[in-house]
């Protein structure tokens, strides 16, 4: 009995949520470079949150610990938002070969005069989703 409860313990363990915001899976236009290499590459957002983002890429130069320029176009927003993210994780979507990558991209810092449209953005859309019964 002991050996069960250790190896449910670990578990549990291995399943605790790590994030601290939510991510909301809101599909927006994002562009990024690695900086120095000048290719400006475009993408969607699988989901987005408060400290970072996910979106698939063909780029199989990208790898973990890249540091990006990340530019998030907001809806109704007249500028994007500027971030810098570093690339957490990358995972191939499928096992075919040359299957596009996930990313996900932890945003390091955001350009002072877009937190506020980022923020703004988050919060509306959180009220915005549907409530559904329990």
């Amino acid at each position: 009995m002991r050996r069960e409860g250790q190896t449910l313990a670990r578990a549990k363990e291995a399943f605790i949520e790590r994030r601290k915001y939510v991510r909301l899976p809101a599909p927006m236009k994002v562009s990024y470079t690695v900086p120095g290499s000048g290719n400006m590459l475009q993408t969607l957002t699988k989901d987005i949150s408060a400290d970072g983002l996910r979106f698939e890429t063909p780029d199989a130069s990208l790898k973990e610990s890249s540091v990006i320029e990340v530019r998030i176009e907001i809806p109704d927003a007249p500028n994007p938002v500027h971030a810098k993210g570093k690339v957490v994780w990358r995972r191939r979507v499928t096992l075919e070969d040359g299957a596009p990558y996930d990313c996900g991209i932890e945003l390091m810092e955001i350009e002072e005069d877009n937190k506020n449209t980022f923020l703004k953005f988050l919060c509306d859309f959180i009220y915005s989703l549907k409530k559904y019964p329990r």
